[in-house]
């Protein structure tokens, strides 16, 4: 490992008194004792001090958006029984804007609560505050209205872009403001965009993001993260501004990497990728515990900061998992519901043996808790119940949505909708001869009927698809229900608008007159469900009973795609392509006695929903 010892890799060199973040130049005692008073996270030489100590940051990242916020003090309780000091969190914008104007932070939005919890276990609080985050999260955690307008520019020094982004901080800063450890508060850092190497250069944009989060408050230690290449470094980086890696796998060449482009200063794995997240049809993804801890042991031996990516499995509940775009493969490839990641901390609060085997490590080089472990959240006992009532979707389109006019097809986007599935209609003139019919700049999938008879089914991953329709009357009612899957979160796709872009064609000749109806589905209570089954896309409903609440997991054996809600709340979305093969359920959602599933089933329906005590991620 080269010239390593205890104080950091390759060496280390002091940075002259300046103390980051904050702004001060240390100069006489006085201001000196005030520094370590309340000076936050500073930088001396090649450590951190923390209010004038040294400190090592043993960090873990933890999402609140995608843990159940009633589960949020035992998900923190449990990093910090792994011996982690610190809780790192991205801030999701669309989760708290997904509508232009309508902000939230009440509920499961309660950043502020969910900082204040971390402190109250014992943790100091890292941000990440975007506004992209990428995070395998939709779009990146920017809002879908920005889709609106196709030309705006993203990730970069655009005005347009820019001011939208500087009225959400202004509405996020001054929250988490207060919170800051240079005001006796939890949070100790907050992050300079995300990885923004891998994505551009623009260092006017980065540098504006810096000047506008000074300008709201923020008075701690700044930092950028990005991969350990040498252009990922230049490109995402300020030259004031603590830069920090990300990566797996052995340490020592990554941290070369950064001493390279950053010869002194802290050195800091801000993203430990523990484990993987999944993709549909792929298999699932987990790492060694053995060598995992190993590569820990050795950033912390060597006096470095770590951030283990994630220390927290959790959930991509409702419709907010992201996707990738394969350009080698030219393919779309979405994100499943589940983020266990195959982390210390499983999905639904398991302490894994990768948990134990990093525990040890860090009890090599710091204090963990000298306390009885977290025993594993209760779970419900296994059972099968059978749909009792359904109805279809597309009988369904008044209960669920106003229909809107246009002569060519719009994205979801273009209408307001942030997520959801949407359904085009329009009537082709007859009679005439069967052709193909193609849609150009479809996302994702696309039932196609003709007089409510499935035809076939369109997919972006087959842009050259057609389904055959055929005329033979006077005139066919042609109905096109839009699939989506999650927008792209990362590379150079971002803009990725749902449902149809561009044109809808009958052989060669483009179809116009749609009626066009956005399908959020946050409200099934106009739902008119009816005893026994139905076919096609439809909404099948089962009651199931149990006593007292706690963590389960479903499973559909036998359907094939859609989603699940329990009680009203969207769990997510299931596939038969797997991985995954059960949906996570946690306490808060069910209620003692009866309890409501509701699944939309766009292909077949299976004969029964199965209730596991035990997750399958395949």
């Amino acid at each position: 490992m080269g010239s390593v010892n205890r104080r950091g890799f390759l060496g280390s060199i002091a940075l002259g008194g300046v103390v980051l973040g904050s702004g001060m130049v240390v100069g006489t005692n006085r201001v000196v004792a005030q520094a370590r008073q309340r000076s936050g996270l500073t930088v001396r030489g090649d450590e951190f001090l923390l209010d004038g100590e040294p400190f090592q940051i043993i960090a873990g990242e933890m999402h609140y958006f995608r843990t159940h916020p009633d589960h949020w003090r035992d998900r923190l309780a449990r990093m910090r029984a792994l011996g982690l000091n610190t809780v790192d969190t991205y801030v999701a914008w669309n989760f708290h804007e997904p509508r232009r104007g309508a902000v939230d932070f009440t509920g499961w939005r309660d950043l502020v609560r969910f900082v204040e919890t971390a402190a109250e276990v014992g943790l100091k609080v890292a941000i990440r505050p975007g506004p992209y985050i990428c995070a395998e999260w939709d779009f990146g955690g920017l809002p879908a209205w920005l889709l609106a307008d196709p030309d705006l520019p993203l990730r970069c020094d655009e005005p347009a872009y820019r001011d939208l982004v500087d009225e959400w901080f202004g509405e996020l800063l001054p929250r988490l403001a207060p919170l800051q450890a240079t005001r006796g508060g939890p949070v100790i850092a907050f992050q300079v965009e995300n990885e923004y190497g891998s994505y551009g250069n623009d260092q006017a944009h980065l540098d504006h993001l810096r000047n506008t989060m000074r300008g709201n408050g923020i008075d701690s230690l700044l930092f950028c993260s990005n991969g350990p290449s040498e252009w990922m470094l230049r490109g995402g980086n300020l030259p004031d501004v603590l830069a920090t890696v990300n990566f797996d796998g052995d340490p020592t060449e990554p941290f070369a990497a950064l001493r390279r482009y950053q010869p002194k200063g802290p050195l800091w794995c801000t993203e430990f990728w523990d484990g993987w997240f999944d993709q549909w049809g792929k298999p699932h993804h987990t790492t060694d515990p053995v060598k995992t801890a190993a590569d820990v042991e050795k950033m912390l031996a060597a006096g470095a900061s770590v951030s283990l990516y994630m220390a927290v499995g959790s959930t991509n509940f409702g419709w907010w998992a992201g996707a990738n775009f394969d350009d080698e493969n030219g393919t779309y490839q979405s994100t499943i519901t589940s983020y266990d990641y195959d982390a210390p901390i499983g999905e639904a609060g398991e302490l894994t043996a990768k948990f134990h085997r990093i525990r040890e490590v860090i009890a090599r080089h710091a204090q963990v808790p000298d306390e009885p472990l977290p025993a594993l959240p209760p779970r419900l006992p296994a059972q099968r119940v059978r749909p009792n009532a359904a109805v279809g979707l597309l009988e369904s389109l008044d209960a669920l949505s106003k229909p809107i006019h246009r002569p060519a097809p719009v994205h979801m986007e273009a209408l307001g909708q942030p997520y959801g599935l949407i359904h085009y209609r329009t009537r082709v003139q007859g009679p005439r001869e069967t052709a193909g019919l193609r849609v150009r700049g479809l996302a994702d999938r696309a039932l196609v009927f003709a007089d409510g008879e499935l035809l076939g089914m369109l997919d972006r991953n087959d842009p050259k698809g057609s389904v055959e329709v055929p005329v033979p009357r006077e005139s066919v009612q042609l109905d096109l229900l839009v699939d989506t899957g999650g927008r792209i979160n990362y590379g150079h796709r971002l803009n990725d608008p749902k449902g149809i872009t561009d044109r809808v064609l009958h052989g060669s000749q483009a179809l116009f007159g749609w009626e066009i109806r956005p399908l959020p589905l946050d409200d099934l209570s106009g739902l008119r469900f009816r005893p026994g089954a139905a076919s096609g896309p439809a909404f099948h409903r089962a009651v199931l009973r149990i006593g007292e609440p706690a963590d389960g997991f479903l499973a559909l054996p036998g359907w094939e795609k859609g989603m699940v809600w329990l009680n009203g709340f969207l769990l997510g979305r299931y596939w038969s392509i797997g991985p995954q093969r059960t949906l996570y359920a946690p306490s808060p959602l069910w209620r003692a006695g009866e309890n409501e599933l509701v699944v939309l089933e766009l292909h077949r329906p299976g004969d029964s929903i199965e209730l596991r005590s035990e997750p399958d991620l395949g």
